[in-house]
């Protein structure tokens, strides 16, 4: 099947789930690589680097492509990144979605 938008038809049920990503994660565009990777995706949320070195946000959308995000959060991530561990937290299923599109927090 299609798109995001096919999913949705579905009755798909929307998760909300944040996350922790630990190792060489910045200075390696991650968050980008991680924002285009949502965006294909068609998820929303946001991602940004934290002060002790790791990057964190929160991802929402369809399930189905929240565990395909999560699976390349904790095995891939940017090119030149390496993933010591992702850890995922507050997985809850929402009636609708918080955020309008997938942001890079300064």
């Amino acid at each position: 099947g299609g798109g995001a938008a096919a999913a949705m038809e579905d009755g798909e049920d929307l998760v909300s789930v944040d996350y922790e990503v630990s190792g060489k994660v910045q200075g390696v565009f991650f968050r980008k690589y991680t924002q285009g990777e949502a965006k294909r995706l068609g998820l929303v949320g946001w991602v940004q680097n934290t002060s002790h070195g790791t990057v964190q946000g929160q991802i929402q959308g369809p399930a189905a492509r929240v565990q395909e995000l999560q699976e390349w959060l904790r095995k891939i991530g940017s090119p030149q990144s390496r993933i010591s561990r992702a850890e995922f937290s507050n997985e809850k299923k929402i009636k609708a979605l918080e955020h309008k599109e997938f942001q890079i927090v300064k």
